[in-house]
């Protein structure tokens, strides 16, 4: 197929699509995984922090705009999803593909990408809770060395994490499914035992009925609510490179990130490998987008709904309406309340539960801005494959690590840490929306383009969220921030 449009980085080798497991039960288990990954890098955002927050402060007519959020960013995942399937290429190779080609996108999502998740918020969150549960109250002005002292452990433990394991997929998956499996018990052991019924009708209603914003919202927060009730930004496009490590569709020919301790697997190659649109390859192609559509929909966002219902529902059931409370400071209302009614244990509990919902969140923000910028490097500037990629993306895991902690010693609240991570999500689910639409429909045959309905439902979110970006950045400026 000489005559392909390949775009601005080099032509795809080509070959036959794998074939995929039957999707038996079991094998539905073993194959899916990036949701999970995904699910558990969302959920300390907008369903620990600022779901609650916004609950709490704006009541639940405001809870649409979460099951609208994560229904567009659920067609997003699943377009940049279908690039890689059928090429193996993570979705940021395709949009270098695109005009003007890599030397200028490859700087543009680097720098986004530090902006976004550079600064790590939830380390300091992580911190925030371990020592309310350990000292049996909330953080003080004069306990900022142990916070630092405790945020500087949290941040080594994970890159040791990281890079632990064959591959940092693999062990960012097996990881992801633990803490995942923790949160949401005991966040359905909780509703269960604290929340009336009344108040699990009034939340549910609020995520169905859509209803007018209230005129005192504060527009920066409703920014951040909408890019963070999903995955928020860089992480809706890394989905497809923890696709392409997992070995999805044409990735398995591709190679993956390894552990850096354990030495890499199968090489990273910079170009993908596509395959020609045969009946055999379409009839695996169904298949391989079934388990496309149950990890990204049953999973992730299904995942996503659930995480936010029952993080919102206690919160409402417990902190009484309007009360005055900001980040991290509802999970120690809601810890101190089950202490007081129930079970003394109920305080501790409570906040290691916030501890793993931060921590499974911030452990994947740093692989996804390492693997962000690996990938980018990896496919636009030839030197630097002069090494293994587990190597290139350990050196940015400790470069991105280094200069986290430089970020934590500023002083900057954590709550003010994370609403730059917000601040930068909506822009870059704007930008990449409409990228890979583009990218979809120039670069993959027909027989393999998304649908009309889909086409549709993607362009709306890029228009949703460059509407939500314009409105933060004039919010911001007019606040002086």
């Amino acid at each position: 197929m000489p005559d392909r449009d390949h775009g601005r980085l080099p032509d795809w080798q080509s070959g036959d699509l794998p074939e995929p497991l039957p999707p038996t039960g079991r094998n539905i288990l073993r194959t899916i995984g990036p949701g999970a990954i995904l699910l558990a890098g969302s959920i300390g955002g907008g369903e620990w922090i600022v779901g609650p927050l916004m609950a709490v402060k704006y009541g639940t007519e405001i809870l649409w705009i979460a099951t609208l959020a994560i229904f567009l960013q659920m067609i997003f995942n699943l377009e940049a999803i279908r690039y890689t399937l059928a090429t193996g290429e993570p979705i940021l190779s395709g949009i270098l593909r695109l005009n003007p080609g890599p030397k200028f996108w490859a700087p543009v999502f680097v720098l986004a990408g530090i902006a976004q998740l550079a600064t790590p918020g939830l380390a300091l969150g992580c911190a925030n809770v371990l020592f309310a549960a350990l000292a049996g109250r909330e953080a003080a002005a004069g306990d900022a060395g142990p916070l630092m002292g405790i945020s500087y452990g949290v941040l080594a433990v994970a890159v040791v994490l990281l890079l632990s394991g064959k591959s940092v997929e693999w062990t960012l998956e097996r990881l992801s499914w633990a803490m995942v499996v923790f949160i949401f018990t005991f966040l359905l052991v909780a509703n269960v035992l604290f929340v009336p019924l009344d108040v699990w009708s009034r939340t549910a209603a609020g995520f169905l009925l859509p209803q007018a914003i209230p005129a005192n919202m504060d527009i920066l927060l409703l920014g951040v609510f909408a890019a963070t009730a999903g995955s928020g930004g860089l992480g809706n496009l890394v989905v497809s490179n923890w696709v392409r490590d997992k070995g999805w569709g044409m990735a398995a020919s591709v190679g993956s990130i390894g552990g850096a301790f354990a030495g890499n697997g199968k090489p990273l190659a910079s170009v993908g490998t596509v395959f020609r649109p045969t009946s055999d390859n379409l009839k695996r192609w169904k298949v391989w987008w079934k388990y496309c559509l149950l990890d990204q929909t049953a999973l992730w966002a299904g995942g996503c709904l659930v995480g936010m219902f029952l993080n919102v529902n206690l919160a409402l059931a417990i902190v009484p309406e309007n009360t005055q409370i900001s980040g991290y400071s509802v999970g120690a209302f809601q810890a101190r309340y089950m202490a007081e009614q129930l079970w003394v244990g109920f305080w501790a509990l409570c906040l290691l539960n916030g501890f793993w919902i931060l921590f499974s969140t911030q452990l994947a923000n740093m692989d996804c801005l390492a693997r962000a910028v690996t990938d980018i490097g990896w496919a636009s500037w030839p030197g630097l494959r002069r090494r293994p990629a587990s190597r290139l993306y350990a050196g940015l895991l400790l470069l991105f690590t280094s200069w986290g902690v430089v970020s934590l010693t500023l002083g900057e609240s954590a709550l003010g840490l994370f609403k730059v991570l917000g601040v930068v999500a909506c822009p870059v689910l704007a930008v990449g929306a409409f990228q890979i639409l583009r990218v979809n429909t120039r670069f993959l045959p027909p027989p393999l383009r998304p649908t009309w309905w889909r086409r549709i439902a993607l362009f709306l979110c890029g228009v949703v969220y460059s509407v939500l970006a314009i409105a933060s950045m004039v919010s911001l400026l007019k606040s002086g921030g």
